[in-house]
C-alpha cells in the first residue's frame, strides 16, 4: 500500500497546478482567518492599526508578487528546456519535481492571492479594529515568508537545469529506485526458478512501456480466483499485444477464467507511453548513459561529462552489490512469482553506449577500464563478470575506432587487470 501511495505522489509532484492551487486555497483561508480576532472586547487589548497603512502593505505586495511569479515561471521554464537539451529529456520529469522551485512558485502566486482578497475585503470594511491588526500581522508574516522563499528560489534556479544539478537528480532517483528493488528484489513476491509454466496468458492490448506493478491488487485477485500469477514482464518493458505479461497458472481444478478475471488481473499492470524511475531501476541507468552519450557526441563534445557519468554508475553499482549482500528475501505475496534483475542487463543498459560513443576518445576509454576493474574488485560474482565481459568488449571497441596507436597501448595497459 505504502508503494502505491509513493507511485501516485510522486505523479502528483510532477504536475506543477497541484501546489499553487493548494497554496490559492490557503490563502484565500488566511485572509479571512483574520475575522476570527473580531470578538467583543479583544480590540482593546491591541494597539490600533490604520486601514491605510494595512492597504498600502497589501498593495505593494499585490503588485510585486504578480511580477515576481511570472519572473519565476520564465526562469523555471528555462531550466527546463536547458536540462531537455544538454542532458537528456527522460530527465525532465525529475527537474519538474523540484521541492524548491515549486513551492517558490506556489508561495509567490498563493501570497498574490491573498493580498488582493484581503485588500478587497478591507476596502469593504470586513474588518473591525482588532481584525485589522490581525491582518497586519498576518501580512507581515505572509511577507518574511516571501523573503526566505525568495533567497532560497534563488539559489536553487542558479542550478536547476544545470548538467550536473540534472546528473545528481537522476543519481538519486535512480539510487532509489536500487534500493527499493533491494529492499524486495522480486516486488515482493516469490522468485521465479526456471521457465514458467505453460498456462493462460495475461495480453494487454496497449502498446506502450511497463511502468508498474500493482502487487498488492494481483495478489488479492490471485487469491480470489485461487490461482498463481507468473511474471513474464518487468517494469520498463515495453509490451504490445502479442507478448504476454504474464501466465496464470491455476492451483485447483476450478472452472476455466473467465474474460473479466483476466481483465481484472490484466489491469494490474499498469502501461503508460512514458517510463519512470519506481520500480524500473534500468531506467536510471539510461538516462545516465543517454547523458553520457550526448556529452560524447560531436556537436558537444564534452568528454568531462562523460566521465563523471562513469563515476556515478560506479556509486551505483557499489550500492547494489552492498545491499545486495545483505538482502533477506521476504515473500510478502505468496501467489505472485516475479522474475530477478540481472546484472548483466545493467550493464548492457549503462556502459554500452558510453563505450560506442567514446570509443575514440582515449581519456573516456581509460576511465572506462579502470571502472571495470574497480567493479572487478567487489567480491560479487555476476558483477564482476559483468564488468569483465563490458571491458572485453570496451576494448575491442577502441582497438578499432583508434588510429593512434599509444591511445591503444593506454586503453590496453588500463585494461590488463
Amino acid at each position: 500500500m505504502n508503494e502505491n501511495w509513493l507511485f501516485h505522489l510522486n505523479r502528483v509532484r510532477e504536475k506543477l497546478w497541484v501546489k499553487p492551487l493548494f497554496m490559492c486555497l490557503l490563502s484565500i483561508a488566511a485572509a479571512f482567518l483574520a475575522t476570527l480576532a473580531d470578538r467583543p472586547g479583544v480590540g482593546e487589548w491591541l494597539p490600533p492599526v490604520s486601514k491605510e497603512s494595512v492597504e498600502t502593505l497589501l498593495e505593494l505586495v499585490a503588485s510585486t508578487m504578480l511580477v515576481i511569479a511570472m519572473f519565476s515561471v520564465g526562469s523555471m521554464v528555462s531550466a527546463y528546456t536547458s536540462a531537455s537539451s544538454s542532458a537528456t529529456p527522460r530527465s525532465f520529469p525529475l527537474v519538474v519535481a523540484d521541492d524548491t522551485s515549486q513551492n517558490a512558485l506556489s508561495t509567490f502566486i498563493g501570497v498574490f492571492i491573498f493580498s488582493v482578497v484581503a485588500l478587497i475585503a478591507l476596502k469593504n470594511d470586513f474588518y473591525e479594529q482588532a481584525g485589522v491588526f490581525a491582518l497586519f500581522v498576518l501580512t507581515i508574516f505572509v511577507f518574511a515568508i516571501v523573503i526566505l522563499a525568495f533567497i532560497r528560489w534563488v539559489d536553487s534556479i542558479a542550478r536547476l537545469g544545470r548538467l550536473g544539478n540534472t546528473i545528481d537528480k537522476v543519481e538519486a532517483a535512480t539510487s532509489a529506485a536500487f534500493q527499493q528493488r533491494l529492499d524486495m528484489p522480486y516486488l515482493g513476491g516469490q522468485m521465479a526458478t526456471g521457465a514458467p509454466p505453460k498456462g493462460l496468458p495475461v495480453i494487454r492490448q496497449s502498446i506502450a512501456y511497463l511502468q508498474r506493478i500493482d502487487m498488492l491488487k494481483l495478489q488479492s485477485l490471485a487469491e480470489k480466483f485461487e490461482v498463481k500469477v507468473h511474471v513474464l514482464s518487468l517494469p520498463g518493458t515495453f509490451c504490445t499485444p502479442s507478448r504476454a505479461v504474464a501466465v496464470l497458472e491455476q492451483t485447483t481444478q476450478s472452472e476455466s477464467l473467465s474474460d473479466e478475471c483476466l481483465k481484472a488481473i490484466g489491469e494490474c499492470f499498469v502501461l503508460a507511453d512514458n517510463r519512470t524511475f519506481d520500480q524500473d531501476p534500468r531506467f536510471g541507468v539510461v538516462v545516465l548513459c543517454e547523458i553520457a552519450s550526448r556529452a560524447l557526441s560531436p556537436a558537444v563534445n564534452d568528454p568531462g561529462t562523460a566521465i563523471d557519468v562513469i563515476g556515478t554508475l560506479v556509486r551505483l553499482f557499489h550500492q547494489w552489490v552492498n545491499c545486495k549482500q545483505g538482502t533477506v528475501l521476504e515473500v510478502q505475496y505468496d501467489r505472485v512469482v516475479v522474475p530477478g534483475l540481472l546484472e548483466q542487463d545493467l550493464f548492457d543498459d549503462a556502459f554500452t553506449g558510453i563505450a560506442r560513443d567514446g570509443a575514440g576518445t582515449v581519456e573516456v576509454g581509460i576511465r572506462l577500464q579502470k571502472a571495470f576493474e574497480c567493479l572487478c574488485a567487489l567480491d560479487y560474482k555476476p558483477i564482476s563478470e559483468a564488468a569483465a565481459f563490458h571491458s572485453r568488449l570496451a576494448l575491442a571497441r577502441n582497438e578499432l575506432a583508434m588510429a593512434l596507436p599509444q591511445d591503444i597501448e593506454a586503453v590496453r595497459s588500463a585494461a590488463r587487470f
